[in-house]
């Protein structure tokens, strides 16, 4: 079979999609994913292409971004670019800027396909990224599932070129005269995934010169070893974790049965990515104390009293939110606020609605969430309280407490624990004159 007659039959082999779907092509400008446009243009797919500037490489990201719209001009290829603030946003959320950039595409790509009407979204990875992904996975210690390596398709995302070798890529693009531009960072060893290609791979082959095709063969049997592994973890795992709205709870009654059996532990939370380690030392706290957060790279998992509480993590929000004297209502998360004036003076027994002594307030007045060491002097008390402890004493979990709003007066007093209680110090008195309404909704 000639290479088109290939492209065809993996697609058609592996149902990746149908003869009249629309194709939307994820194009960085690279060898791979140039090969995959001309590839399936040729093949007379509807095909139409996105393209990412991360503006992280200056110059050469914009050269990158002229080759592929002037290849999708000159094939009459539908193109769409998009250019993110990679650096900031990274900096924003408090995450690498490789995790930014693979969730700032990846989101766009979906956001795209569903604006324009296509139905998949192809990405050009070949069977050199599967095999380094394995590799990989064997090094980070991810089990048997990281040894499936990357997936042919999932939800809408196909990998239409995993059946060609890297060397392969390289012949075709010069055969047909395909342009494109090289990445030099691809070509440093400081990165994990380029030492495995241009060190360690090399020094397979010189062993096994037709260590790919093997290496394909080794995959397909971790697959359907992890897939008979599935057959007999699933119906446990379905028991025992509940999904509602964004976290998945387990109660500890229910896992005391599995709990102390590590392996069988493992594969139960493995899709969450928990090592064993971080499951071991979830092991030793089990009886002794609940509040302990545990992580995984996208997960964190609460031990509370008597739940496991599992919920994916959150980029950093923005978490202060000004109230100035002229607001008339205000948003922070998932709280929404209105601001008013009055001179009733009657005591409200809502904890949904603070009403504070207007003439004692410093405004801008703000809304954030707790932060360690904080305190307030609690309506009706004398003393003052640890913030802490008032979550402690109403049983809210780490996970809760972050969505707690906090007003904050502009002198740094707490004034209000939303929903929770109202600061002595700012409570109506016989002196007040005008009352600040603030109602939690």
């Amino acid at each position: 079979m000639n290479l088109l007659e290939r492209l065809t039959f993996f697609i058609q082999n592996n149902g990746l999609f149908e003869a009249n779907d629309k194709i939307l092509l994820t194009v960085s400008g690279g060898r791979d994913s140039m090969l995959m446009t001309f590839l399936l243009t040729k093949a007379g797919y509807k095909v139409a292409i996105a393209h990412c500037n991360f503006q992280l490489r200056g110059t050469e990201s914009d050269l990158d971004e002229s080759l592929v719209r002037s290849f999708a001009e000159e094939h009459g290829i539908p193109f769409y670019v998009k250019h993110f603030e990679t650096t900031q946003i990274a900096l924003e959320r408090g995450i690498s800027i490789q995790m930014a950039a693979r969730e700032l595409r990846y989101n766009w790509f979906e956001q795209l396909r569903i604006a324009i009407g296509y139905d998949k979204i192809a990405i050009a990875h070949h069977l050199n990224d599967h095999i380094e992904t394995v590799l990989l996975n064997l090094l980070r210690g991810t089990g048997l599932q990281g040894l499936q390596g990357i997936q042919l398709k999932r939800d809408k995302l196909i990998r239409p070129l995993l059946f060609l070798k890297a060397e392969e890529v390289l012949r075709y693009v010069q055969e047909y005269q395909i342009p494109y531009r090289d990445d030099q960072s691809n070509f440093s060893t400081k990165y994990a995934r380029n030492k495995v290609r241009i060190d360690i791979i090399p020094q397979f082959k010189k062993m096994q010169p037709d260590f790919e095709s093997i290496f394909e063969q080794n995959i397909i049997h971790f697959k359907e070893s992890y897939t008979l592994l599935q057959q007999f973890i699933n119906p446990i795992r379905q028991s025992l974790f509940r999904k509602e709205y964004d976290e998945w709870t387990v109660e500890k009654a229910e896992l005391n049965l599995y709990i102390h059996d590590l392996p069988l532990l493992y594969e139960l939370f493995s899709t969450f990515g928990f090592t064993k380690n971080v499951l071991a030392d979830l092991q030793s706290c089990w009886d002794k104390e609940s509040g302990r957060l545990f992580q995984s790279e996208c997960y964190d998992l609460l031990l509370d009293r008597d739940f496991l509480i599992i919920r994916e993590k959150e980029y950093k929000q923005q978490d202060e939110t000004v109230i100035t004297s002229e607001t008339k209502s205000v948003s922070w998360r998932n709280a929404c606020f209105t601001c008013d004036y009055s001179v009733d003076l009657s005591i409200v027994k809502d904890k949904q609605i603070a009403k504070i002594d207007a003439d004692l307030l410093i405004f801008p007045l703000t809304l954030r969430s707790w932060k360690t060491g904080d305190f307030f002097y609690p309506l009706g008390m004398t003393g003052r309280k640890k913030l802490s402890d008032l979550f402690t004493n109403y049983k809210v979990n780490i996970f809760e407490k972050e969505n707690v709003p906090i007003l904050v007066n502009g002198n740094g007093d707490i004034i209000w624990v939303v929903n929770y209680q109202l600061d002595d110090r700012y409570k109506i008195s016989s002196n007040t004159k005008k009352v600040f309404i603030l109602v939690c909704k």
